[in-house]
């Protein structure tokens, strides 16, 4: 099978790196990919929103699946584009990844579909928005910005300060460009976070296993919110009994929701939950694999990703059994630049990671990299994604965080606690 993977992150790094150990596997590219992708398949220089480009080159080449990353090709509509020159697309098209594209869309679809979310007003102009904040609103809520905005549009609010702030800074102040045009108010949702996956070809869908993302800068959950600074698999808050809610009131009322509505929904649906003491409530939804989420899931799945992928792209997601995986569990720890996920500089070399012995229990996957003459630099805010496996989870920890003091890079940013929430779970259900 000839595939072209398209993006240049840790995420894509690791659908890679899975794909390239398929059978099935006869070429695979990926664009514009990053120095770890180069070192399992072949790298392009397509930018992710040249959509011509893209889809001409596979095409030409023939390409049977094209697989997309990150979520701004598809609202663009990358997954249309390719269904226009009959090319199977793993990744939904633009009117469905409408999902994640707008956040008020987003709340729109789970009430009208009855998926369990937090109350929510939508505000597009900052006079309406502060008589809201300063009247009838109740703390700690969040604002959101409702467009993309690379998992940084979110924050947190404990007065009307703070609020007024975050919805000026989106409104007026432009801080997230067009994302935040429209900004979302909700409800503080109180409990853990989780992830949770599935695939779907909108007619049958297949739940992967269970992550727990770690999203704030600082230990303890500290901090501004970030793309995800290192994530764990299982997630030992998410049973067999909440994993099943999720399924029942989530995720299939979400795809026959989207159905009806006239919006097909195919690929991966990853809805972020709250865990909060009336049950599991949608916090978003994303319409591609998480990030750093897809590295420790990646570890972790014994079968063959790429028939799954197809699958989903051709409609016949019926046909195929259910993933084996590996029961031990995954850490993930990202090492990011100093400075993010504010300004941050780039170019700084990295050492270490050459000496590292890689195979199936650690690697070490590349995000914001690249390469000046010989040596591989820092190119991202975040720059690796240390995933480890282990017997328990304290020895998946004890081998990413090894690997972590081996890698030096200037400014090298990082949690120390990843994994911890998940051990100190555990400790309480024994």
């Amino acid at each position: 099978m000839r595939v072209l993977l398209v993006g240049s992150g840790g995420r894509e790094h690791a659908l890679a790196w899975k794909i390239s150990r398929s059978p099935l596997i006869e070429k695979l590219w990926i664009t514009p990919g990053n120095p770890g992708t180069a070192l399992v398949g072949e790298n392009l220089d397509f930018a992710v929103d040249d959509l011509d480009g893209i889809v001409g080159f596979a095409r030409a080449q023939g390409v049977d699946l094209v697989v997309v990353g990150p979520e701004d090709p598809l609202v663009a509509g990358l997954a249309d584009r390719c269904a226009d020159a009959e090319i199977p697309c793993f990744g939904p098209r633009a009117n469905a990844a409408e999902l994640e594209g707008s956040k008020a869309f987003c709340k729109e679809i789970m009430v009208r579909h009855r998926v369990p979310t937090a109350a929510y007003r939508v505000f597009t102009e900052l006079n309406s928005a502060g008589s809201y904040l300063q009247g009838g609103a109740r703390y700690p809520l969040v604002v959101k910005a409702s467009g993309l905005a690379a998992g940084k549009g979110v924050v947190i609010c404990d007065d009307v300060r703070e609020a007024r702030d975050a919805a000026k800074a989106m409104l007026e102040d432009g801080v997230h460009g067009k994302a935040g045009r429209t900004i979302v108010v909700e409800e503080f949702l109180d409990g853990p976070e989780a992830s949770a996956f599935a695939l779907t070809d909108s007619r049958t869908f297949v739940p992967l296993e269970t992550c727990q993302d770690h999203k704030q800068l600082g230990e303890g959950d500290t901090g501004p919110n970030t793309g995800g600074m290192g994530a764990v698999s299982p997630n030992p808050m998410m049973g067999a009994r909440t994993s099943d809610t999720v399924e029942r009131q989530v995720i299939l009322p979400t795809i026959h929701g989207m159905n009806h509505e006239g919006r097909r929904f195919q690929g991966v649906l990853f809805a972020g939950i709250k865990l909060t003491p009336a049950g599991p409530k949608v916090l978003e939804y994303n319409v591609r694999f998480g990030d750093p989420e897809t590295q420790v899931l990646m570890m972790r799945m014994k079968s063959d990703l790429l028939p799954l992928l197809h699958a989903c792209a051709v409609g016949k997601l019926e046909d195929c059994e259910a993933p084996e995986w590996d029961t031990r569990p995954a850490i993930t720890v990202i090492l990011a630049s100093g400075g993010y996920p504010a300004k941050y500089e780039k170019g700084k070399p990295i050492h270490g990671l050459q000496d590292l012995e890689q195979g199936d229990d650690l690697q070490v996957f590349q995000a914001g990299t690249t390469m000046q003459g010989d040596q591989l630099v820092t190119n991202g805010g975040r720059v690796l994604a240390v995933t480890a496996m282990g017997d328990s989870l304290i020895q998946a920890r004890d081998r990413a965080y090894a690997a972590v003091e081996a890698i030096e890079f200037e400014g090298k940013t990082f949690r120390r606690d990843i994994g911890e929430a998940a051990l100190e779970s555990l400790r309480s259900y024994q």
